[in-house]
């Protein structure tokens, strides 16, 4: 196993520990949940590049990598709703877009065609990621500037999600054009 589904990998790994500090009752939880969202965050950035630069692409990479990065984004999101960091409807959009994506490339892939992401997925990606540990951090430190910047943030996030999930589905149409 290469040393970029290693990093896929750990990030899997980080999710459960992320959901379990977001539901301890423990001291500084938000930063220590921050900082494991943070170090996920980077081995999505990191797994990519090191892929491409090394020619070390895998079907399982391919697979795998935008999978941890969902669940690592979801996981997140749907602690902090328990939290009453984000509203729950934001969630729903969000996730309702990834799933709407994934079967989207699932058909693709059915037909022996690949989808790659567009640049407004990946800037949802990062804004999403943004949101999250900005959030964390005002949650940490009660900080009501740093909740209403996380909130603009995350309310941002929501905004970019409906409009990749809709740049897909437009630039793919023709999946569903031509569905038998």
């Amino acid at each position: 196993m290469n040393l970029p589904n290693k990093l896929t990998l750990f990030r899997i790994f980080l999710i459960p520990v992320f959901i379990v500090v977001m539901l301890l009752n423990i001291p500084n939880k938000y930063l220590i949940a921050c900082i494991i969202f943070i170090v996920g965050s980077i081995t999505d950035a990191m797994d990519g590049h090191i892929a491409r630069k090394y020619n070390l692409v895998t079907d399982f990479g391919k697979f795998m990598d935008p999978l941890a990065d969902k669940l690592l984004v979801i996981s997140a999101l749907t602690c902090m709703i328990e939290a009453g960091l984000v509203a729950s409807w934001m969630v729903i959009i969000i996730v309702s877009r990834e799933l709407t994506v994934s079967i989207l490339r699932a058909i693709a892939a059915a037909d022996g065609k690949v989808i790659a992401a567009s640049s407004g997925g990946k800037l949802k990606t990062i804004s999403q990621m943004v949101s999250i540990i900005v959030l964390l951090l005002g949650a940490q430190f009660a900080n009501q500037t740093l909740l209403l910047i996380g909130w603009v943030c995350i309310l941002v996030a929501t905004l970019l999600t409906l409009y990749s999930g809709g740049e897909y589905l437009y630039k793919n149409k023709e999946l569903f054009m031509n569905s038998k």
